[in-house]
């Protein structure tokens, strides 16, 4: 996959607009970048991370009532602390502030609950064309994929709704991407579309239905083409 930024972001949905932005921004410490509306009653406050970014999608309205996605713990490497550091934001999220090179993470890491273990390697390392950096470990530009075996997950339906719900991919060529994960065993969540000048977006879902968007945003790749 051609990536146009090495570093996963990560997207989550919240109706718990202030306290969460107080949170993150105080507590963990992420600086504030901008806020995008959405639609829908829904506005995105990014937020840096090492190069990737939170997006915390703060929603007018009541979200839809889900069990958690798979993505279960966001890790931050934070350069000055002197060991694994444990946070739970207002809604229940959980984060653990790394010293840099924790567990191979420089940037960011996700930590994934996944019925199939080895169904999900798959889709990461063929699909997703991620490279395996070790045992049910993944890397996309240097954030890190961590896929544990939890027969209590569950498959992710909406998208919309509390929690980690997705991860965003940048890439140079959004149609040729999507087309080749489809082609690789993805299964297909949403086509792409154009989001104005912005990015032209689609999302693909893993074996337990988890989102991952794949963005072609004009800030990294130049104008878009037509739809």
């Amino acid at each position: 996959m051609r990536l146009a930024k090495p570093h996963l972001d990560v997207g989550l949905f919240t109706t718990n607009e202030h306290a969460m932005m107080e949170f993150w921004q105080q507590e963990v410490g992420l600086p504030f970048s901008e806020t995008l509306p959405l639609g829908g009653g829904v506005r995105q406050h990014r937020h840096e991370m090492n190069g990737s970014v939170l997006k915390l999608n703060a929603a007018r309205d009541p979200l839809n009532d889900a069990p958690p996605s798979g993505y279960r713990e966001l890790l931050i490497a934070r350069v000055g602390i002197g060991r694994a550091t444990p946070l739970v934001d207002p809604d229940g999220n959980r984060i653990v502030l790394l010293p840099p090179g924790e567990h191979g993470v420089t940037g960011i890491g996700v930590r994934m609950a996944a019925r199939d273990a080895a169904a999900h390697a798959r889709f990461y390392g063929e699909a997703m064309q991620m490279e395996q950096a070790g045992d049910g470990r993944f890397r996309c530009g240097d954030s890190v994929l961590i896929i544990e075996q939890d027969a209590g997950a569950m498959r992710t339906e909406p998208m919309r709704a509390p929690g980690y719900r997705y991860l965003t991919v940048q890439v140079w060529e959004v149609e040729a991407e999507h087309r080749g994960i489809i082609e690789r065993g993805g299964e297909e969540g949403r086509p792409p579309v154009t989001l104005g000048a912005t990015a032209r977006v689609s999302f693909v879902r893993d074996p337990d239905g988890n989102w991952i968007e794949v963005s072609q945003r004009a800030s990294l790749t130049g104008p878009l083409p037509s739809a």
